[in-house]
């Protein structure tokens, strides 16, 4: 006569198999998320939904005017590589790394060796107050990544990296060059 079996073996075991698949489910779950979060985004209904991620545009960085660039007369500087439009819009410049506000370097961006102080004083120089001219490249935390120039033609990306207030996002600069005249 079979040993009989009793009814907390079952159980037990049906525990387990749940648990391992609960387990996949989740590896399953995060890895798309992950995926989902570094997919190479290419069409401007994908650009709305994944604020995290700059997205190369081919286009030429010269400041000869594309149908996207836009205006910004610009009311405040956050920080070294961020400012406000009068009209709201929130500009993050293109592979450009400024210190934050506070003084701190995000974990997993260049870190410059400039205070935020003097990378926020070298943007306010070269734009606040102004109406400059950009190229949108992406987003970035509701934010739109771009390059911009000043009314005489300077190039604000590469002026803030050239005077050592910022430093280069080579992963970005990589898509979108900076400095190209």
């Amino acid at each position: 006569m079979p040993p009989q079996k009793g009814p907390w073996s079952r159980n037990r075991r049906h525990s387990r198999a749940n648990w391992s698949s609960y387990g996949f489910v989740a590896v399953v779950v995060v890895g798309a998320f992950f995926l989902a979060l570094n997919w190479p985004l290419g069409t401007p209904s994908a650009v709305a939904t994944a604020p995290l991620v700059e997205i190369a545009q081919p286009q030429s960085n010269s400041s000869t005017p594309n149908a996207d660039d836009f205006s910004c007369d610009v009311d405040y500087v956050h920080d070294g590589d961020t400012l406000r439009c009068r009209d709201g819009t929130r500009v993050r410049l293109h592979a450009v790394a400024a210190r934050e506000a506070d003084g701190s370097c995000a974990p997993g961006h260049p870190c410059p060796a400039a205070s935020a102080e003097t990378a926020t004083r070298e943007l306010r120089r070269l734009a606040d107050g102004k109406s400059i001219n950009c190229r949108p490249t992406g987003r970035s935390y509701n934010r739109i990544t771009a390059i911009c120039w000043t009314p005489e033609g300077v190039e604000i990306n590469c002026a803030m990296i050239e005077s050592g207030a910022a430093v280069i996002w080579d992963r970005f600069n990589r898509q979108n060059p900076l400095c190209a005249a």
